[in-house]
């Protein structure tokens, strides 16, 4: 067995310890340690499987991100938790650590409250919201023709989120939470700007009854929610729905959602771009804003090339028309290179 095997599984062994040490903001939930991410962020994307087998399926230390889809062994954890470059040092570092004593849990402190609204509330919430497989937001995602939620990191859910109502909600319909889709609102360098909220009802089958079902805060000027990492080609819409149907036939295609007109026409394109496609919507403010964007790149030098719906919609047309029909339409609207690039065959 070599250096990193014996030390890796001598991890295992003590994968509490470990993520009491080098994750200590997050829990132990049954066999999980739960944590955002790899650097100590509080949350629930990343869990730590705490116990098992030595080696294969379900072995403890194994951890995963889901909303990066990075994993590995404790070994990779601590690389990448103390930012070390060599397998030199981490294995340095995973030595110094197994000769230490085991740390006791943390007193939990609690925080300075958020102010409203802010980047700091958005970041706290998205800390706080869990992956969607097996949630409510994975049911109203499919109950809009979505059903197709792999690389979906952008997403999570909240079983209940606070809904602040105003005039036009019945006292009896202003609940103070309900059960939300989480979108993380992002710059082209990754950094976590805002969080875009869509209230669900009870069902997870339709948007809660309420006067606004959806809402953003946070820094949203230029940025957006973001499927895939663009480098060379970027798809752009409005709406999250929209482009999650768009991916539902080009799912290697990267995208984001901007998530109203205004914010469309302002977005912050790539420097490496060369093609922007846009989805736009059948309404005037869909129109004018894919005008503006277009405009804007073409001035970037950036081929800009429009994607129409033959309903009001790319999701309409996926949950009227099916996914065969939306494929097809698509299709005909692409740089021919794209079409064998992204869209399947089968699609």
């Amino acid at each position: 067995m070599t250096q990193a095997s014996d030390l890796a599984h001598r991890l295992a062994r003590e994968a509490e310890a470990v993520c009491r040490y080098y994750l200590f903001n997050g829990r132990r939930e049954g066999r999980y340690w739960l944590v955002g991410d790899v650097e100590n962020t509080p949350g629930r994307s990343l869990f730590v499987r705490l116990t098992g087998p030595e080696s294969g399926k379900g072995a403890a230390g194994r951890w995963t991100d889901a909303a990066t889809g990075e994993h590995g062994d404790l070994l990779d954890l601590i690389a990448a938790n103390r930012k070390l470059d060599s397998l030199s040092d981490t294995l340095d570092e995973a030595r110094a650590f197994l000769r230490m004593p085991r740390p006791e849990p943390s007193p939990h402190k609690p925080m300075e409250p958020a102010p409203q609204g802010s980047p700091e509330a958005a970041r706290r919430l998205w800390a706080i919201s869990q992956p969607i497989p097996g949630t409510l937001a994975e049911t109203y995602l499919r109950s809009r023709g979505i059903t197709d939620l792999k690389n979906c990191g952008s997403l999570r859910f909240h079983p209940r989120c606070w809904y602040r109502g105003d005039p036009d909600d019945p006292l009896d319909r202003a609940r103070d939470a309900w059960p939300a889709l989480i979108a993380s609102v992002r710059d082209d360098q990754g950094t976590l700007t805002g969080v875009h909220r869509t209230w669900l009802d009870c069902s997870g089958t339709d948007k809660a009854p309420v006067s606004t079902s959806r809402r953003a805060m946070g820094h949203l000027l230029g940025h957006g929610v973001r499927f895939g990492i663009a480098d060379d080609v970027l798809a752009a819409g409005e709406g999250i729905e929209t482009m999650l149907s768009l991916r539902q036939v080009m799912p290697r295609l990267p995208a984001i959602a901007a998530l109203s007109a205004n914010h469309l026409a302002a977005l912050e394109l790539p420097p490496t771009l060369r093609r922007l496609y846009l989805a736009r919507d059948g309404d005037p403010a869909g129109h004018t804003a894919v005008e503006a964007l277009a405009q804007k790149a073409k001035e970037a030098g950036i081929e800009a090339l429009t994607l129409d719906a033959v309903l009001g919609d790319l999701n309409e047309d996926l949950r009227k028309l099916g996914r065969n029909a939306l494929a097809a339409g698509v299709r005909v609207q692409l740089a021919p290179e794209d079409v064998c690039r992204f869209m399947p065959l089968a699609a």
